[in-house]
């Protein structure tokens, strides 16, 4: 047996047919013994690591110059300011809410500086929305940021930065749950990442990329399927989610969680 067979064979063993298929099928795999999908494997895992240095970088940036415009207006004390906890969103159910993961954290942390990297991503990511506006962002939004497009709004220069971060969130929960990041627009991701971190300072925005090397991995990608960005089709992914129900027991009533899975799998939904 050679040796691509053999880490191909264990690799399915132990990661699963479901999640090596994937990769089989993105890489247009001939057979058992080509090494195509073993080898976007390993670089997808290569590049997800990558970017954690500048994911990190911009997670704080972002939090902290929020963090900022908080300051200058509930006081250096906000995660307790009941005006400010109250102006949060409460949605009832399993939504997320901003209200709850403030006051969750703010009761078992002793000050502000060890609440801001205990908040989640998406605490700061919804501080970027319309209902901030005449509290925040209107008066702080441009000075929190002074590296903006001087043309912009603030609402305009808002908008794209809730966006921005929605992107970035949805590429940094993938690579948090070791899931395919490929089929994404990585140097489109990158730009992202940078683009924010540069509204804050250049100069941090100039040293992070000087200290990255996912960049420089995504001209080295191997070769797809055609030599192109795959996209899965209709049938590829139901032949995903029968693998998926295959592997789970053939569970009666599992029709719909396995296909949710399988386009999971195949970079098609972050859910």
């Amino acid at each position: 047996m050679s040796s691509t067979k053999n880490i191909l064979a264990a690799a399915k063993a132990s990661i699963s047919p479901a999640r090596i298929g994937t990769y089989e099928a993105a890489a247009g795999s001939l057979g058992d013994e080509d090494p195509r999908a073993i080898a976007l494997y390993a670089w997808n895992a290569e590049v997800s690591a990558a970017l954690l240095s500048p994911l990190h970088v911009c997670e704080v940036v972002i939090r902290n110059a929020a963090a900022d415009a908080l300051d200058a207006v509930y006081g250096p004390r906000w995660p307790w300011e009941r005006s400010f906890i109250f102006s949060l969103p409460n949605p009832a159910g399993n939504y997320y809410s901003t209200r709850r993961d403030l006051m969750a954290v703010a009761a078992r942390q002793p000050s502000t500086g060890k609440v801001i990297p205990e908040l989640k991503f998406a605490f700061w990511q919804e501080m970027f929305t319309y209902r901030h506006d005449v509290r925040l962002w209107n008066t702080h939004l441009k000075r929190i940021f002074p590296n903006h497009d001087p043309a912009g709004t603030v609402v305009s220069l808002r908008n794209a930065i809730y966006a921005d971060l929605a992107e970035i969130r949805k590429l940094r929960n993938r690579i948090a749950h070791h899931e395919p990041i490929f089929t994404r627009n990585l140097l489109g991701d990158f730009k992202r990442i940078v683009k924010l971190v540069d509204y804050r300072s250049p100069l941090v925005a100039s040293w992070m990329v000087a200290n990255q090397h996912a960049s420089r991995l995504f001209s080295e990608p191997p070769v797809f399927r055609g030599g192109n960005r795959w996209t899965p089709t209709h049938e590829e992914i139901a032949h995903y989610a029968y693998r998926i129900w295959c592997e789970g027991g053939r569970r009666a009533g599992s029709a719909d969680q396995d296909w949710s899975y399988a386009e999971r799998l195949l970079g098609l939904s972050d859910r």
